[in-house]
């Protein structure tokens, strides 16, 4: 059984509430008898239960981030801008992935409640608000983070992904692609579903061009693969002259199975572009064209806006949108 604080107190010769201000406020007890509990707590190997003392205190410095697909890279970069933006706060990240299930998104939730962290930053799968809401009214406030507050009760941080949409789409038109395919899903992903709404915008200055939708499973690169291969299949007559990918993992995949099969040419035959601008695109097999989205400066952001609202929980919620930039590579 580990040391508690009593036995440091009782071998130390000092009072519970002694040991509990060198662990807490040093400043308050003379130097001897700071080095005297100091040894006492190596000797015994102490170790003090922070989250004891948090449900006591009610004033975690832990900051949980859920995001629903972490193997994508843009949300690691969105994790090192909130974790880089904490360190300097005071405050700790910890990451949660829920893997596109709405079970395993409700199930963190309720384990950050018990473990009453200072607040959240989320990236939803599901319509988790009516959730976030009893949290709030619990004390642990939350920002969306990549998504927008349907109801705007919630602060949130987002790139204008309809705008982004429409910028990949209108740089497909004018490189002349008049058959153009989104490809990407499941379309009842917000971002993924504003994103097809900005290339139909878009689609609505070239009457003559056409746009297909190839729903996806997943955002992945085996879907993206997937993808290549049935265009691979398709009578060249029948095959678009450009996809726009509802993210750089669908891009990276469809590149890997076009190129690799060596009888379509990229860009010659058919242009690609990507979105999130992850590192990969630009070291990809044909440098990636991508809309870039800022994602560690999204972190940063939302972390002071959760720092602000735990401070201030009247704080009437506020919306934050970067607005996306295209890249321009080989690949169009």
């Amino acid at each position: 059984m580990s040391a508690s604080v009593k036995d440091v107190a009782l071998q130390a010769g000092v009072s519970v509430g002694t040991v509990s201000n060198v662990l807490n406020h040093p400043g308050r007890v003379s130097p001897d008898t700071v080095k005297r509990v100091q040894k006492t707590i190596a000797d015994l190997g102490f170790v003090r239960n922070d989250a004891a003392r948090q449900l006591r205190a009610g004033d975690s410095r832990t900051i949980a981030l859920l995001v629903f697909d972490a193997a994508n890279p843009f949300f690691a970069d969105l994790a090192r801008g909130a974790e880089d933006a904490a360190t300097t706060e005071g405050y700790q990240v910890i990451v949660a992935n829920t893997s596109e299930s709405l079970e395993r998104e409700l199930s963190y939730l309720d384990l950050f409640e018990e473990q009453r962290v200072r607040g959240i930053l989320i990236s939803p799968y599901g319509d988790v608000e009516p959730r976030l809401h009893a949290l709030k009214k619990f004390g642990i406030p939350s920002i969306l983070v990549d998504r927008v507050s349907e109801n705007q009760g919630f602060s949130s941080v987002s790139v204008d992904d309809v705008a982004g949409g429409s910028i990949a789409t209108e740089h497909l038109l004018q490189k002349n692609r008049r058959k153009i395919a989104f490809v990407g899903g499941p379309l009842d992903i917000p971002q993924v579903r504003d994103r097809l709404l900005g290339a139909r915008s878009a689609m609505e200055s070239q009457p003559e061009a056409s746009l297909i939708v190839l729903e996806t499973v997943a955002t992945t690169v085996l879907e993206g693969r997937r993808v290549g291969h049935s265009l691979l299949a398709m009578d060249e007559a029948d095959r678009p002259d450009a996809i726009f990918a509802a993210n750089d993992l669908v891009a990276l995949g469809l590149l890997q199975a076009l190129v690799a099969a060596g009888d379509i040419a990229v860009p010659g035959d058919i242009a690609i572009v990507g979105y999130d601008d992850i590192d990969f695109a630009t070291s990809a097999i044909v440098p990636l064209t991508s809309i870039r989205q800022p994602s560690a400066l999204m972190g940063e952001t939302a972390l002071k806006l959760l720092k602000e609202e735990a401070s201030n929980s009247g704080m009437k919620p506020r919306k934050v949108v970067f607005q996306p930039e295209l890249i321009v590579r080989s690949s169009t």
